[in-house]
């Protein structure tokens, strides 16, 4: 099913209720079995991980968290100069959630489309999130439903909500066991893992 045209919320002000009512153009993005061995090696993936290296194993496939590329671009996109005092030097990447759909194809042209999801009034800060719905192109159906968060400061105070509402597993709680975990691993990051990551479909500077 397509989103809605527009995610309303009766405790929205006027300026979130026509910020929701623009129309966001869908994004195209491709990717090649090239693109995926990059993003796999740039999250810790080595040449003894065949099925995540090399594209003539049986059982080659994007690491899980490959969902969350294609719709970089479109999310980054979602206009936000109506927010007052709004400043792109002060917005942080505050949560992701990632759902995946359906197998992952290692190569294709997927479209990303796009709402504008809830916005909350922190008082000093404006919280907005963005929902994006990852389609492969050739088949029209769903691999992943992206919510991105982002927090600016300096630009709330427009009268808005100050809770989000309950968005199930997206805004879930996971409280950790109160025990001792099953295993523990540790791995090295490797000083070249931040570059081998931008080149993964990330045209922007590593900053963490």
């Amino acid at each position: 099913m397509p989103l809605p045209a527009v995610f309303a919320d009766p405790e929205d002000p006027q300026l979130v209720i026509e910020a929701k009512k623009v129309a966001l153009e869908d994004e195209e993005f491709t990717y090649t079995e090239r693109d995926v061995i990059l993003y796999n090696l740039g999250i810790g993936a080595t040449e003894r991980d065949l099925q995540w290296t090399y594209e003539g194993h049986d059982a080659f496939s994007p690491l899980p968290t490959f969902g969350v590329v294609p719709q970089f671009g479109a999310s980054s996109g979602v206009p936000l100069g109506w927010l007052p005092n709004f400043n792109p030097a002060k917005l942080l990447h505050g949560e992701q959630y990632l759902s995946i759909k359906g197998p992952v194809p290692t190569s294709g042209t997927l479209i990303n489309e796009t709402r504008l999801l809830e916005v909350l009034d922190k008082g000093k800060a404006a919280s907005v999130t963005s929902i994006v719905h990852t389609k492969d192109k050739a088949t029209g159906k769903l691999l992943f439903e992206n919510q991105v968060t982002v927090f600016i400061r300096g630009a709330g105070g427009f009268g808005g909500k100050r809770t989000g509402s309950d968005r199930g597993a997206a805004t879930a709680e996971n409280t950790p066991p109160n025990r001792q975990p099953d295993a523990v691993v540790e791995e090295k990051t490797l000083p070249s893992q931040a570059v081998l990551y931008r080149m993964g479909g990330f045209d922007q500077p590593i900053l963490h």
